[in-house]
């Protein structure tokens, strides 16, 4: 029994049941190794070293992290040197180490990976955050700190909310240099600005490149400068702008990380590099404050006591990144361990047949727990000195944030506001906003002010026009027509006319000079296309047009317009008569539709005011022609308001009302129509508008060179072979009229050119509605901003005045219009009164139903009785009845009622009498007497004898209704 224990305790310990399987977690290493390739020397590798160790001996220290297992950390300096940072970690490999961090230089990283793939050993870089490290192509490559993508998003954010829309970028010429000013420019894309120039450096350059580098800078555009600069050279390229006078007003400077990096390092900086960088913008990796955070700074000044040879330390962001990176790899560890992965590794058979006596190669191996580590790191929920530690899908750390620091004052260290993938721009602390909703509205963005380079608040523009030398080529129509409007002045190269005066006025209001030169676009003979000359600034060969250029949808998809300095839209222009009066012009206001239905209105108005009226109103009654008489006055008499007849009826004066509301507004607008054409001319067109061509195939005109070709063909449907272009005003004049059989029937032009053409002819005019709404403006290639400030000029132009006053010195003309003439306007007609006449009508159905329903209830209460007794006659007696209660009067019909009812209330007394007293108390018969019959509402009055002898019952006269004699 003895040995049974034995044996079962022995299995036990060495962890194997039935069938060999493995049946508790296999036993944790004493210690696992680990990598660093760091540049001792840099500013990120000084400060790294010391927050590695720490972590380590943190870790080490606390036996609930790695249990028994120690970290065994081995670091080692490239000094700079790709060559040797890849040499150091092909060593690593060869010395079964699990992981490595770094390497710092992303040109290292980026050839470490494929190796680190190979071999399944993961890369944790804290430093190397080239945004192409984080794709696919490197799945064993982890960035432990904020990918460069987001430093690049937080910029393009900050130069869209300030409304720039160019800016120039200094980057160094390395992998990490390029690749991150790419995703910059990808950034800019999406909020529509751009990267117009861009300036590689090398990573060894010197102060003369440097020199040489910015003069060509300063001939540039643009005013906002983007420096992705190598640690080595960025303060340099600030000693040098200095220099050049680049540090002033109107330059904008944002340094990426590596300057807040240097200011965290080595502060405080010395005064001359302080005064080279002040006002520039730089940004910050950002770690939420907490007491973990806390604790660990309070430390650092401890920490680096006894590290010598790099003077006073400072403690920046790349330090608590590579501190948590530490951390998290120990946090995978015990994952790892739990999950019963062990420290093996096996010999890679690629490698095998590569074995020499000088590289040994072959004694790399692959990590076999690799793969299964790689899956605990980016599963790592954990809270460290920088916050949340954790991945998401796409294998970047959650929470992405930079502080935005503006450098000035001494301290050289001002935060201005934060940004963060969550929330933008803001002002708060980003934390504070991930239990909100995200809110990315442009109202939202928000930084504290800004101290720019020139110690100025006010926002710089973000360029200038370029001091190099060349002049701003600018495409001006040579025009054959209408050259109030442009025109060169022959034998010179200089330009006058309505739009150059505009374009000059503009151009002098801007705050800075602009050296132009206008260039004359057509051969003089005929009218230039404004849509060629605006391809041409899309083809690089003008960088900007002049002229009557018109605003329309498909110049604007190819150029960026200055707000319009002029409205003009198409118009349609045909030729005129005058419509001279004659003896029936009170006849013209109203068509003749028209007048029909306020003919038949009035009769029907009168006839329903009259049925209305009749059983109650005596002024509506009498013989059948006074009758009819009656309606035609008193219908036609409304129009004057003479009607003598009174309205008794409700619903008479409600119908009199609405119909006098009718005609109230039909004699206003009968007067102010009949008034115009008696007291201005009148003119008149067989052409009505666009709608008129439309119904017709005559010829139509348009003026060579002008979009309206293409609208009418595109836009409204009409065949080419029906249009004509004319070229000269006399042209146009000539076509109009010789009309459509040998010109044209009308000519559709810009109303500009229409107004000057009208001037001096008074025989033609513009006809219908204006087609389009559009106008006339300077055009510049896309997101100019030469574009936005000459809008700004032209409204500061319209508001003063001077375009207005431009505008009279060259289009003012005394117009036909000035001589009291007008195109004849369209004749009244139903279509603007149908809603009047309408509700009239229904005001009428109404009220006749009303009245007849009243009427049938009055016919069957007064006359159905009487029908029935008298043995219920036909339909057509019936019909008879009715038709004689309606034109009976009201009053006599219930008169006729009241006494019908009291006949027969008599009539019953007097049975009821015959039959109690058809005897005397003598037994003889009572005798009644009468001279005359009893009227039918008045009842007898007997009286008995007290001897029982009859009563004698006597009348002379018939007696009164309302009189009773015993």
């Amino acid at each position: 029994m003895n040995v049974l224990w034995v044996l079962v305790l022995v299995v036990s310990c060495s962890g194997v049941g039935p069938k060999g399987i493995n049946t508790r977690v296999a036993a944790r290493p004493e210690s696992v190794n680990i990598g660093a390739i760091l540049t001792f020397n840099s500013s990120i590798g000084k400060v790294a070293k010391v927050a590695i160790e720490a972590a380590v001996n943190d870790i080490n220290s606390d036996p609930s992290v790695l249990g028994r297992t120690k970290l065994n950390i081995k670091m080692k300096d490239s000094n700079y040197s790709g060559f040797m940072g890849i040499i150091e970690a092909l060593n690593f490999m060869e010395r079964d180490t699990v992981a490595i961090i770094g390497p710092q230089s992303p040109v290292t990283a980026h050839v470490i990976s494929f190796v680190a793939q190979e071999l399944q050993v993961p890369l944790l870089s804290f430093s190397a955050t080239d945004p192409t490290l984080a794709s696919l192509q490197f799945p064993f490559s982890v960035m432990t700190a904020q990918n460069d993508l987001f430093q690049m998003t937080a910029i393009a954010q900050i130069v869209d909310h300030y409304g720039w829309r160019e800016v120039l970028a200094i980057y160094l010429d390395e992998d990490h240099g390029r690749n991150g000013i790419a995703a910059l420019g990808d950034k800019l894309a999406e909020k529509r600005c751009k990267i117009s120039y861009k300036v590689p450096l090398s990573a060894r350059a010197t102060r003369e490149e440097i020199t040489d580098m910015l003069v060509k800078v300063a001939l540039t555009e643009p005013r906002i400068i983007v420096l992705h600069a190598s640690f080595s050279w960025g303060l340099v390229v600030f000693d040098v702008a200095q220099y050049l006078g680049m540090m002033g007003a109107g330059y904008v400077w944002i340094a990426t990380n590596w300057l807040s990096t240097i200011i965290d390092t080595n502060s405080p900086l010395p005064s001359d590099t302080l005064d080279d960088i002040q006002g520039v913008l730089t940004l910050r990796m950002y770690a939420p404050d907490s007491e973990f955070k806390r604790k660990f700074v309070s430390r650092w000044s401890n920490l680096t006591r006894g590290v010598t040879g790099y003077g006073y330390i400072g403690l920046n962001a790349y330090g608590l990144y590579a501190y948590d990176t530490v951390w998290l790899l120990a946090r995978a560890l015990d994952a790892f361990f739990d999950q019963g992965g062990n420290i093996s590794f096996s010999n890679d058979s690629r490698l095998a047949n590569l074995h020499r006596k000088d590289l040994r190669l072959d004694a790399m191996t692959i990590f076999n727990g690799g793969y299964q580590l790689l899956q605990n790191i980016l599963q790592v929920n954990m809270t460290g000195v920088t916050g949340q530690v954790k991945f998401d899908s796409d294998g970047n750390l959650i929470h992405p944030a930079y502080e935005i620091i503006n450098v000035i004052g001494s301290a050289g260290n001002r935060r201005i506001g934060y940004w963060s993938n969550y929330s933008g721009l803001s002002v708060v602390p980003p934390e504070t906003l991930y239990s909100m909703p995200p809110n990315r509205s442009i109202s939202s963005q928000e930084l504290y002010s800004i101290i720019w380079p020139g110690e100025t608040t006010q926002k710089p523009r973000g360029w200038v026009f370029p001091n190099n030398g060349r002049h701003l080529r600018i495409g001006v129509p040579n025009r054959v027509s209408y050259r109030e409007v442009v025109s060169q002045v022959p034998g010179t190269e200089m330009f006058t006319g309505y739009s150059i005066d505009v374009f000059t006025a503009a151009i002098n209001l801007l705050p800075y000079a602009v050296p132009y030169k206008l260039i004359p676009f057509g051969d003089g003979v005929n009218n230039p296309s404004g849509t060629e000359l605006i391809g041409l600034i899309t083809a690089g060969v003008f960088d900007a047009a002049v002229g009557d250029i018109a605003i329309i949808t498909n110049r604007t998809r190819m150029v960026d317009f200055t707000q319009p300095y002029i409205a003009s839209g198409l118009v349609v222009v045909a030729p005129v008569r005058r419509t001279d009066s004659n003896a029936w012009a009170f006849l013209r206001p109203f068509t003749g539709l028209m007048w029909i239905v306020m003919a038949v209105s009035f009769l029907i108005v009168g006839a329903v005011v009259w049925f209305l009226e009749h059983r109650l109103n005596d002024d509506f009654r009498g013989p059948p022609r006074r009758q009819l008489v009656t309606i035609l006055w008193f219908s036609f008499s409304t129009w004057f308001f003479v009607h003598k007849e009174n309205t008794v009826s409700t619903l008479g004066r409600l119908v009199l009302v609405m119909w006098l509301f009718v005609v109230f507004i039909m004699n206003s607008s009968y007067t102010a129509s009949l008034t115009s054409i008696l007291t201005v001319q009148q003119l008149s067109s067989p052409i009505k508008g666009i709608d008129s061509l439309r119904s017709s195939n005559d010829r139509i005109g348009y003026q060579q060179g002008s979009f309206a070709r293409d609208y009418l063909v595109n836009e409204l449907g009409f065949h080419e072979s029906r249009l004509v272009a004319l070229k000269l005003p006399e042209d146009v004049a000539t076509a109009l009229k010789d009309g459509p059989r040998k010109g044209v029937s009308a000519v559709i032009d810009e109303r500009a050119y229409i107004e000057l053409f009208l001037s001096t002819r008074c025989e033609f005019s513009i006809v219908g509605q204006e087609l389009t709404k559009n106008g006339w403006g300077f055009a510049f290639p896309r997101d100019s901003p030469l574009a936005v400030d000459m809008s700004t000029a032209i409204l500061k132009l319209s508001e003063s005045g001077d375009l207005q006053r431009i505008h009279d010195k060259w289009l003012a003309r005394s117009a036909c219009s000035s001589q009291g003439a007008k195109l004849e306007v369209d004749r009244l007609s139903l279509n603007s009164f149908w809603g009047l006449f309408m509700i009239c009508g229904l005001a009428c159905l109404l009220a006749l139903l009303a009245h007849f329903i009243s009427m049938v209830r009055q016919y069957i209460r007064y006359h159905s009785d009487g029908q029935v007794s008298s043995g219920g006659p036909s339909i057509s007696s019936h019909l008879q009845t009715f038709v004689a209660f309606a034109d009976e009067k009201e009053e006599e019909a219930k008169g006729r009622s009241k006494r019908r009812q009291l006949e027969r209330g008599s009539g019953s007394n007097r049975s009821e009498l015959e039959s109690a007293d058809s005897f005397t108390s003598t037994g003889r018969p009572a005798k009644f007497s009468s001279n005359k019959s009893l009227d039918t509402s008045s009842t007898e009055a007997y009286s008995f004898s007290s001897t029982g002898r009859h009563a004698e019952f006597s009348s002379d006269k018939s007696l009164d209704t309302t009189s009773t004699e015993a």
